[in-house]
């Protein structure tokens, strides 16, 4: 574990203390700074006081000349206000950080490879992860994903550090420089903290910042605004850029076209592989996040046999179109993850003959966006309390059930799979609404729907 000692001595305050903020105190704290916390969860407090740390609410008492104050992303930083303890760091004359501003401040050796993205952040970096540990290259992956930073191991200079990073987490770190950059996408998503698009677009083009001729930028060109970056970048020289597609093939680039990966990255080092076929790696948007993590792969130095067996490995990340077995004909898919309707689309558009459980907490807009995809879904079975809105949509289109509770839904839907005839039948959890009607996340969720799948499975074999 990384501790800090670039605070040793001084007053650091720490506001917010989920996973990442806790970490980032208790290294803090065992780098000798003078750290207090403060969470208004009183749950998170207590965690802090058992792990050693002084809690104290910055509104309660003077604030005590910090140098910096260490915000958890969650909290605003400047829309649509900053939040008032922000305002109180400000007037104090204390730097207002996150978590990877001291890591970067911190870490002797090891590449940086970073990734951010309205979408795919997650798949992408846990297989760029993959890639390299496969290969027997040291890596250790953290960030918005997995292990907090300040918890993230030492590694010496042939190591790499993949960090998933947020636009909160951008927003917080100052001098952010990685080797290896990866934007995949922007679209819109958190508008209510960055202003407008134009703001948004802005912090994540971030991840590219202070890139030099040594560095290399990673763009997906498909998407306008990040093409758009990617010309900027070009006509200012920061770094080198490596453009992905999944639309056109690509000089000095990688493109996927219809599960053909073509890696042009390295001019007459070019390779190809066909990825259709890879569970893990199902749909365009998975594509996209193939081909980016394939750039990022070769630049650390793998070779075109090192990340074919990489990719043919991946088994892909929990809740996120993962394959949790088969039953004679019937495919499992545990997509919980997909809490809304844009989310859900990319399961609906990766398969065919569905028998599709949806419904939970319904969002805005409710699943209206889906119907250019019932064609692919033979017969829904909702739960929760969007099943009756989630019906009306559906009505005439396709066949329904009711079935309110998991795991009748998904007794029922493997039945009518199994009875379909079809080849291959896909059972498919991509629920298009959040799980807090009836779980407490959308892990819980799919983990329920993984179980249920699991005794379906062992019973048919017993």
């Amino acid at each position: 574990m990384m501790h800090s000692h670039a605070y040793q001595h001084k007053n650091i305050a720490v506001f917010g203390l989920g996973k990442s903020g806790l970490a980032t105190a208790r290294q803090l704290h065992l780098g000798e700074a003078h750290v207090f916390v403060w969470d208004d969860d009183e749950a998170r407090r207590k965690a802090a006081l058992d792990a050693g740390l002084t809690v104290q609410d910055p509104f309660q008492q003077s604030w005590p000349g910090a140098e910096a104050l260490i915000l958890s992303p969650g909290v605003p930083l400047t829309h649509p206000a900053p939040h008032p303890v922000v305002e109180l760091a400000k007037k104090a004359g204390a730097s207002v950080i996150g978590d990877v501003e001291i890591f970067l401040q911190e870490k002797e050796a090891g590449r940086i490879i970073g990734i951010t993205g309205t979408n795919g952040k997650s798949t992408t970096s846990a297989l760029i992860h993959h890639l390299l540990s496969k290969a027997g290259k040291s890596s250790a992956l953290g960030g918005n994903i997995g292990t907090p930073v300040m918890d993230l191991p030492e590694l010496d200079e042939d190591g790499n550090y993949v960090l998933e990073l947020s636009s909160y987490q951008l927003d917080l770190t100052p001098s952010w420089h990685a080797d290896i950059a990866v934007l995949l996408n922007i679209t819109p998503d958190h508008l209510d903290r960055h202003g407008d698009m134009a703001g948004y677009a802005a912090v994540k083009r971030r991840i590219f910042q202070r890139q030099n001729e040594d560095d290399v930028a990673i763009i997906n060109i498909d998407d306008p605004l990040c093409e758009h970056i990617a010309t900027c970048l070009a006509i200012h020289g920061e770094g080198r850029i490596i453009p992905v597609s999944t639309t056109t093939p690509v000089d000095s680039g990688v493109a996927v076209i219809d599960g053909r990966l073509e890696d042009r990255s390295f001019g007459d080092q070019s390779w190809t592989m066909d990825i259709s076929k890879i569970g893990s790696l199902r749909g365009r948007h998975n594509w996209q996040n193939a081909a980016a993590a394939v750039a990022a792969a070769r630049s650390a130095g793998l070779t075109s046999d090192e990340i074919c067996a990489g990719l043919l490995s991946f088994g892909g990340l929990p809740h996120r179109m993962e394959e949790v077995g088969r039953w004679n004909n019937v495919l499992f898919i545990n997509d919980s993850k997909a809490t809304n309707a844009e989310a859900a689309e990319k399961a609906l558009t990766s398969f065919d003959n569905i028998f599709w459980i949806a419904g939970g907490r319904e969002k805005a807009g409710g699943i209206t966006a889906l119907v250019p995809h019932f064609g692919r879904i033979r017969e829904a079975f909702l739960i929760g309390e969007a099943a009756d809105n989630f019906e009306s949509t559906l009505k005439g289109k396709v066949p329904v059930r009711k079935c309110n509770e998991l795991e009748d839904a998904v007794r029922q839907a493997a039945d009518a799979a199994f009875r379909s005839g079809y080849r291959e039948a896909i059972v498919l959890l991509s629920p298009a609404a959040a799980s807090f009607d009836q779980f407490e996340s959308f892990e819980a969720r799919g983990d329920a729907f993984r179980a249920a799948a699991k005794r379906l499975i062992g019973e048919a074999a017993s």
